[in-house]
């Protein structure tokens, strides 16, 4: 375990620097429409072109391969396998692959357990580094502690910060296997890496996961607000909505950023804050705190509803 600096960014520029130190290779391959964080190492990985033009210099050493159904039905894991093993492909052997399981900034897509555990197959067969990104969707956010539970895989690192503190405040680990622990004393160091307040944060915050209620009241209130979202979408076809994500790391897509974006000033205008995401802002997305209670969730549900109606009443400009 390793306190990188203050945030979220900060565990993925350690990700990737010690993952280059343990391997001695230079390029990291990451995916479309990944979000990684705001620095240059992090950016570079990131898929978002208007973030990356922000570095201001060439992001290099990066390699970025299709998420899961990013071409519709297109078999995204061959593609992988065939740079790889291809030695006219001009794709070197990384160091690392960096992904999300659920990708929040890039439009709530989620990765099938299936694909997730293809990227771990292909990782251990050519002895490449699998970094998470739980950084937005762990710490219970998709219904488990970890986002990747479920899928059954074992990354080599894994990047946490956000909800990790428990009380808002900045607060970033990387968790990695202990045979990887090759920094040298000081060679990775900063003066804000350990953030007093949010060590006490946090761990008060674990007394959550003592036993398995928590995790299972996170369960229950995903299955509430999918129901409900599904239900939105199937009341206001003009939406043109689809439902995406997993747990309570949730949105609905729409037919365009102008709609989603009508949706959250609706929200706003009855007391409920929403953020946008995608590419062109077409996800409407739903955070509610893991430990929301039942009554306050319903009444964002209920909120979302009726700026939803509201909404698709708009006409749409060109």
């Amino acid at each position: 375990m390793m306190f990188p600096g203050p945030t979220g960014t900060n565990a993925v520029e350690s990700a990737l620097k010690l993952a280059r130190k343990v391997t001695g290779r230079t390029d990291i391959i990451s995916f479309t429409r990944g979000f990684h964080g705001m620095t240059i190492g992090s950016l570079s990985v990131t898929g978002n072109a208007s973030k990356r033009k922000g570095a201001g210099v060439p992001l290099n050493h990066t390699v970025t391969m299709p998420y899961d159904q990013f071409v519709d039905e297109t078999d995204s894991i061959k593609y992988l396998e065939q740079y790889l093993e291809d030695d006219g492909s001009g794709v070197d052997l990384p160091a690392a692959m960096i992904v999300e399981t659920v990708q929040g900034e890039g439009g709530i897509n989620a990765a099938r357990f299936d694909w997730l555990k293809k990227v771990e197959e292909i990782c251990k067969k050519h002895d490449i580094l699998l970094i998470v990104d739980d950084i937005q969707a762990g710490i219970g956010r998709t219904g488990t502690f970890f986002s990747f539970e479920k899928a059954g895989i074992k990354p080599d690192i894994v990047c946490l910060s956000k909800s990790l503190s428990g009380y808002g405040v900045p607060f970033a680990i990387a968790l990695f296997r202990p045979e990887l622990d090759v920094w040298n004393p000081g060679e990775h160091n900063g003066t804000f890496r350990g953030n007093n307040h949010a060590f006490v944060t946090a761990t008060a915050a674990l007394d959550y996961w003592k036993d398995s209620s928590f995790e299972e009241s996170i369960q229950e209130k995903s299955k509430i607000t999918l129901d409900y979202l599904n239900k939105i979408v199937e009341e206001n076809p003009e939406l043109n909505g689809k439902v995406k994500g997993r747990g309570l790391m949730v949105g609905i897509e729409c037919e365009n950023g102008e709609i989603a974006g009508r949706v959250t000033s609706e929200a706003f205008n009855r007391g409920l804050v929403m953020e946008t995401a995608g590419m062109d802002g077409e996800v409407f997305k739903l955070f509610p705190a893991v430990n929301i209670d039942e009554d306050a969730l319903r009444k964002g549900l209920e909120i979302i509803e009726e700026s939803v109606k509201a909404a698709v009443k708009e006409p749409v400009t060109n």
